[in-house]
């Protein structure tokens, strides 16, 4: 008698794979619940998301995903799986409702016994989960360190993100994964190694310019890690929750498409003024993140306060965004020697909508306090 060993090899696909690059080919754009509702939010909040998304011009823009943070968890049946609690009843009706209007539906969980608001995370129960956000008709997962330290050692951190990523790939629905662990080790190394599509590179944000600006400038230097698949991920926008100024949020929105980072809407978008639905929407500036290379642009050069930094474009242009971090109104210059541009070069203004001409050696911009100038320049 013979037999036969059969081997049936599972492929899992990594964010660098054409699968990966299939499923995130640029940042994702959205919205999460967490910046504005906290754990407040209920099912009527993301059905009203999704309305908004889908009339004010954000779903026309670019924004698919309606992401649910955390607080939605309930109890787990006898079987150990999940169910939402009151707040959201029916998290299948809810996902079809968010479908329904041309979007995608995501949700959250932990790697350890409970979320950050001490709600059932997802240990020991990683693929009922997966099983369970996939029949329910989830597009996205945001998986949060949190209480996984009190189960896992840091040695064991990536080992548990890639157990979860296992359990998403076994179901055979493709999930976008995002893994929230605010950068500890250097997790720009090994994310795309265990799934991830994209990773937070930082602590979390908020609603006023020095925090924003700290996480945002110190990615320079994390280009080498992110493209087309994988994406470093410097947290979510707070454009429109009004602790900032209209030239602090040009300067938020404008250095995240300049870091190719994910555009994830953190605010009432039933209640957005109209300046503040323009900063989210002006299609030239989210263009310049949605590019299909996929390049996450770097610092350039450096004046006390004053910044310029760079970001080539597939059709060979370069995007060039010009930053005041000081106290007073500036000057910002950026020579065309840095860009490697020769001779005169076109210059457009995206924030302005405006051809500004051709130039030569270099542009210079006034840029008013904590403000930022975004610029195409074409050789």
């Amino acid at each position: 008698m013979k037999y036969v060993l059969i081997c049936i090899v599972f492929l899992v696909a990594l964010p660098g794979s054409a699968a990966g690059q299939k499923l995130s080919p640029t940042p994702p754009m959205g919205w999460n619940s967490w910046n504005h509702f906290g754990c407040q939010v209920t099912a009527a909040d993301v059905r009203g998301a999704a309305d908004a998304m889908a009339r004010n011009g954000m779903k026309d823009a670019g924004y698919v995903y309606v992401n649910i943070d955390d607080c939605w968890q309930g109890a787990r049946d006898a079987n150990g799986m999940i169910h939402p609690n009151q707040k959201f009843g029916d998290m299948k009706a809810l996902a079809d409702y968010v479908h329904s209007q041309g979007l995608k539906i995501g949700i959250y969980s932990s790697p350890g016994p409970q979320t950050c608001a001490g709600f059932a995370g997802s240990y020991g129960f990683e693929e009922k989960d997966a099983q369970q956000y996939a029949a329910w008709g989830i597009d996205y997962l945001k998986y949060d360190w949190c209480s996984a330290e009190k189960v896992y050692s840091p040695e064991q951190m990536a080992g548990a993100f890639k157990k979860m990523h296992d359990a998403l790939v076994l179901t055979g629905r493709p999930i976008v994964y995002s893994l929230c662990q605010y950068g500890l080790l250097r997790v720009w190394d090994w994310a795309p190694s265990v799934g991830g599509n994209l990773w937070r590179t930082t602590g979390d944000i908020s609603d006023n310019y020095d925090r924003m600006s700290v996480i945002g400038f110190e990615q320079n230097g994390l280009e080498n890690f992110a493209g087309p698949g994988h994406w470093n991920d410097p947290d979510m926008l707070e454009v429109g929750n009004g602790g900032m100024n209209h030239d602090e949020y040009l300067t938020h929105m404008t250095l995240w498409c300049i870091l190719a980072a994910p555009l994830l809407a953190g605010n009432d978008l039933s209640k957005m003024s109209p300046d503040a639905l323009a900063i989210l929407i002006n299609k030239e500036v989210i263009a310049i993140d949605q590019d299909p290379n996929g390049v996450q642009g770097h610092r350039i050069a450096e004046e006390g306060p004053l910044e310029v930094w760079q970001k080539p474009l597939a059709d060979g242009a370069i995007a060039v965004a010009l930053f005041n971090r000081g106290e007073s109104a500036n000057s910002v210059t950026v020579q065309f020697a840095d860009l490697a541009i020769k001779g005169p070069a076109h210059v457009r203004d995206l924030w302005q909508h405006k051809d500004l001409g051709s130039f030569e050696g270099r542009f210079t911009a006034n840029v008013p306090v904590r403000g930022a100038v975004l610029i195409v320049v074409h050789r």
